[in-house]
């Protein structure tokens, strides 16, 4: 019953914090400009506007750029630079905007404010940085323990074949994809802890977050995997309708664009309701929430 009276609480909660979401949505799509733009425009300058369009209409063309010479390169250099630039300042306005969201999906937010949406991010900015980063460094090291030391192992064993390097990556993948959900369930608890506490305690938060994802394993587990799946449903079915939409004119383009970034908005929405899900679990199923805060 937690489960689902979680799910939509947090699906209810989300719906409320629109605001919030459009301002996650305008950011990413500003920073995202600052790759593309650039990029769009070597495109142009080295292929000509009004090749682009019939190049790509039936999908990637190779001959797109192959016709590019010279600014190949710097499409390379654009979209190297660009992609770290937009994985570490994602990170960071990440962060930054979480902190804000979280407030809004707690039981008792109020109305939404953006003076306070982004005062509460600020605050609770360098604490959410840390508990993000200790997280994704946990997640990327048991990647490594759990998948690629195991398949390196396998690969170089003189014995062993492809097939069996095949098996073994399919079957340590699974394994650790059974065990990812404990470690966003920490990091979504340690974050909602956060927002209800007036100090700023990253390390506290986390072990919070870790206590509570086992305490209440029973339910918060099956919550996480219904959301995941939901989540990953959503992004097959997206990329079929995007791959399957081949523009041919300006107006498909515009089209096209407008849709993609309506479904990215849906995405930051079952984002949020993942975050709203977990917070009201976590008022359900924590009774001491309220001593440990003072505490």
């Amino acid at each position: 019953m937690k489960i689902f009276t979680s799910l939509k609480t947090g699906m209810l909660r989300s719906w409320r914090a629109w605001k919030g979401i459009l301002i996650i949505w305008l950011v990413s799509l500003l920073l995202v400009s600052l790759v593309a733009v650039p990029m769009s425009s070597v495109l142009k300058a080295g292929v000509g506007s009004s090749m682009i369009t019939e190049k790509l209409a039936n999908g990637i063309n190779i001959e797109v750029f192959a016709d590019l010479g010279a600014s190949f390169r710097s499409l390379i250099s654009y979209f190297s630079g660009g992609l770290f630039m937009i994985l570490l300042v994602g990170f960071l306005i990440n962060s930054l905007l979480s902190g804000g969201m979280f407030n809004k999906l707690k039981g008792f937010s109020g109305v939404f404010s953006y003076d306070e949406f982004f005062r509460v991010s600020v605050k609770h900015f360098w604490s959410f940085l840390v508990i993000s980063l200790i997280i994704s460094l946990i997640i990327v090291f048991m990647a490594i323990i759990i998948i690629v030391i195991p398949v390196s192992i396998v690969s170089q064993s003189e014995p062993s074949s492809e097939g069996a390097a095949f098996n073994t990556g399919i079957i340590v993948a699974a394994l650790f994809l059974l065990i990812l959900p404990l470690f966003l369930l920490a990091g979504d608890y340690a974050r909602s802890w956060q927002v209800l506490n007036d100090k700023i305690r990253c390390f506290k938060a986390l072990g919070f977050g870790f206590r509570q994802a086992f305490r209440t394993l029973s339910s918060s587990y099956p919550l996480m995997i219904i959301i995941l799946v939901v989540q990953l449903f959503y992004g097959w079915m997206v990329f079929r309708l995007l791959a399957g939409i081949k523009p041919v004119t300006e107006g498909g383009i515009i089209l096209l664009f407008i849709i993609s970034q309506i479904l990215f908005c849906i995405k930051i929405l079952l984002k949020t309701w993942r975050y709203g899900s977990v917070t009201r679990l976590m008022e359900l199923s924590s009774k001491t929430i309220a001593s440990s805060v003072i505490n």
